[in-house]
């Protein structure tokens, strides 16, 4: 009859279990999403898997400058000159909260809403701009946050259906 030490047993019993709550998502703080540590500029709902606040995904300046940084400069109806914008691409952002869905819904500071199609997100390289030009975006100019796509890149950007998804002053996003 084989001896088996209590400790040894209990201590791979532990492992396996710790193993097997890894694998499946459940280890408590694997991959939580942290609290913002300064003033939230955008909270995300819907189909979000990685919240930090209740149901709701809220996100300071920080979180958002931690994601990868894209920049392109692009002619915008708004402007005179072409224009350097830096961001995250709106798909990290996404990806940061686990987030799905067809379709995100962007509302501004005066709750204008805008659906854009989720595919648009890779096929276009969107961007949740913070910068123009270099220099943080304030609200008074179209800030803190500015989703616009890079309509340069292609001809069939230059359309007022891209115009109008691109939305500044971002203040919330639904993940339908």
């Amino acid at each position: 009859m084989p001896c088996f030490h209590p400790l040894t047993t209990l201590s791979r019993i532990t492992l396996q279990m710790g193993v097997a709550l890894l694998v499946a998502g459940a280890w408590p703080c694997a991959h939580a999403l942290d609290a913002p540590q300064g003033k939230v500029v955008l909270t995300l709902s819907g189909k979000v898997a990685e919240p930090n606040d209740g149901p709701l995904a809220k996100l300071d300046m920080a979180m958002i400058r931690k994601l990868p940084q894209v920049s392109f400069t692009t002619q915008t109806p708004w402007d005179a000159k072409p224009v350097k914008f830096t961001g995250p691409r709106l798909k990290d952002v996404l990806a940061l909260v686990k987030g799905s869905g067809s379709t995100v819904v962007a509302v501004a500071l005066n709750d204008y809403k805008i659906t854009i199609p989720a595919a648009d997100l890779t096929a276009h390289g969107v961007l949740l701009a913070h910068q123009i030009d270099d220099a943080d975006i304030p609200v008074r100019t179209k800030g803190p946050l500015f989703i616009v796509y890079p309509f340069d890149s292609k001809p069939e950007l230059k359309s007022s259906k891209f115009f109008e998804r691109s939305i500044w002053q971002l203040k919330a996003i639904e993940l339908q």
